[in-house]
């Protein structure tokens, strides 16, 4: 298909006034999204049309086009930061869980599902390919599903299958599915995993955030046995276990045998070891974030970031540097999920410092995103805070424990006069 012709059919489809929704990082639609972007005004027709925002795996969306698209969306990290610096990208701070129940009730619009499907299988069925999450969501509302197709996005298991009538439009994708663009783990993030590591026990179920240090993490449990799997996202480093027979879901008490996760954020290997592979399902949000779910599945291990903790354990993961970025997420989920597992692990991640300013801070500098009633173990590359059982006492102690040491002085002093200032003996020495 030629671009005008591919213009002319996407003006047939989308209307004025649309809201549109495709796959975010690894499994945006890569030839469609850029299409809808050239060809924007010509597809609003003098009006404007919404634009759903997920985590960047691109640069397909800049500020520049607010002249007709209104973003909004649930983060604003990697390359939408420049949409949230430009104030066009308005936040949805809504946990990631809720999503498919508000697409479902029509409190967020969707009418235009962009997808990046596999090929077909022997009985002509296109699989999800790269991500579930809350697209299923948005293919029960939505008028129109316009999919791509390229021979490098894997078939993968989990159910929800397409035929080609499902779509309004079905063409081949001229690009492949786009490599998340990471650096190595530095050593605070290995230390980082270290400590981790050493906290999980064989046979625990693994869930984690994305970025360099569930990677990092991922790759210090190679000496661990009958790790499984049950996560929003799946990155390189799973796939990597799963070669090496460490991760095998053997030991699971919810799916055994079988690994679960809502969206691949990996590149080739991990595109390979998920094609037809039934130890790996994609399934949607509103089972991989359920709360029943996480709760049976026994020695769930879930690990999230985080951007300051406070000494008491309050945890801020949406403002950075001042500006509001979103990402509430699903830590919650998990953090409570792996609260009520059996002998599960609610972990927040994250290194000791930033630009060198502490990160565990005497008080946060945005929202709490996680309550203190919420916060298990607090881990830095200089150790473990375990806040569970713990007051508010001992929690400030055990988390200058594991402050850069640097900062330690300075945040008992600010701990010791804002907790005397609140009129509690919260803070002994």
């Amino acid at each position: 298909m030629t671009e005008d012709d591919l213009a002319q059919r996407l003006q047939q489809l989308i209307r004025p006034g649309d809201t549109l929704w495709w796959g975010q990082a690894q499994a945006e639609p890569l030839t469609l999204t850029r299409a809808v972007t050239v060809h924007r005004h010509a597809l609003a027709r003098g009006g404007r049309l919404g634009v759903f925002v997920g985590m960047a795996g691109s640069d397909t969306l800049k500020p520049e086009q607010a002249d007709v698209f209104d973003f909004f969306g649930y983060a604003a990290g990697g390359a939408h930061r420049a949409l949230a610096d430009a104030g066009v990208l308005d936040i949805l701070p809504s946990h990631y869980a809720h999503l498919p129940g508000q697409i479902a009730s029509g409190l967020l619009p969707a009418d235009v599902l962009l997808l990046q499907v596999s090929p077909a299988d022997a009985q002509g069925r296109h699989s999800w390919g790269m991500a579930q999450e809350y697209l299923p969501a948005v293919r029960r509302r939505a008028r129109v599903v316009i999919a791509e197709v390229h021979p490098d996005v894997p078939w993968t298991h989990g159910g929800g299958h397409f035929h080609a009538s499902d779509f309004a439009l079905l063409l081949d994708a001229e690009h492949p599915p786009l490599a998340p663009s990471r650096g190595a783990p530095g050593a605070a993030e290995q230390a980082i995993a270290r400590h981790i590591a050493g906290l999980i026990e064989d046979g625990a179920t693994l869930q984690l955030g994305v970025g360099n240090l569930p990677e990092a993490v991922l790759a210090a449990l190679h000496g661990h046995r009958d790790l499984g799997l049950h996560s929003g996202a799946v990155g390189d480093g799973i796939a990597a276990l799963a070669e090496a027979g460490v991760l095998t879901n053997a030991r699971k008490t919810v799916d055994p045998g079988v690994g679960v996760g809502g969206i691949l954020m990996g590149g080739e290997r991990l595109r390979r070891w998920a094609h037809r592979n039934p130890q790996i399902e994609l399934r949607a949000t509103d089972y991989t974030h359920h709360p029943e779910v996480l709760a049976a599945s026994h020695k769930l291990a879930a690990i999230n970031a985080a951007i300051e903790v406070d000494v008491t354990g309050q945890i801020n993961a949406e403002v950075a540097a001042g500006c509001y970025v979103g990402a509430v997420g699903g830590a919650m989920d998990f953090l409570r999920g792996a609260a009520r597992s059996r002998g599960g692990l609610p972990i927040v991640a994250l290194p000791s410092t930033a630009k060198g300013a502490s990160r565990i801070v005497a008080q946060l500098a945005g929202p709490v995103s996680t309550p203190r009633a919420d916060a298990g173990l607090i881990v830095t590359e200089h150790g473990v805070a375990d806040l569970r059982g713990q007051t508010l006492s001992r929690r400030v102690r055990r988390l200058i424990d594991i402050a850069a040491p640097e900062h330690r002085e300075d945040l008992e002093r600010q701990a010791h006069a804002l907790l005397r200032r609140c009129g509690a003996a919260f803070y002994t020495n």
